[in-house]
């Protein structure tokens, strides 16, 4: 079998836009772990932190806001998990 060269049968790599740390680009931008409404952009929907490769930020920024959101989660400004909705009467014993 001959190497046919038809690219497009593999994978696409997909390249979009570099995103920019938020915090490199506005210097009034602070990280503080009793900001909570800044910290939330930056924890999904089930309480994980997102990773750089989503967020945009750099490793730096990224290591500062790890700290300032597990500094929030020790004393309960954030959850450490998704909010469970708990179903009444219908598993009760």
């Amino acid at each position: 079998m001959a190497y046919e060269g038809n690219r497009s049968s593999g994978p696409r790599r997909r390249y979009g836009r570099r995103k920019v740390c938020r915090f490199c680009a506005d210097k009034k931008a602070t990280i503080d772990y009793k900001d909570i409404r800044s910290l939330r952009y930056f924890i999904s929907e089930r309480g994980k932190i997102t990773p750089r490769r989503i967020s945009g930020t750099c490793s730096d920024h990224q290591r500062k806001l790890t700290e300032a959101i597990k500094r929030a989660r020790n004393i309960a400004l954030l959850p450490f998990t998704a909010s469970h909705s708990l179903e009444r009467g219908s598993s009760q014993r």
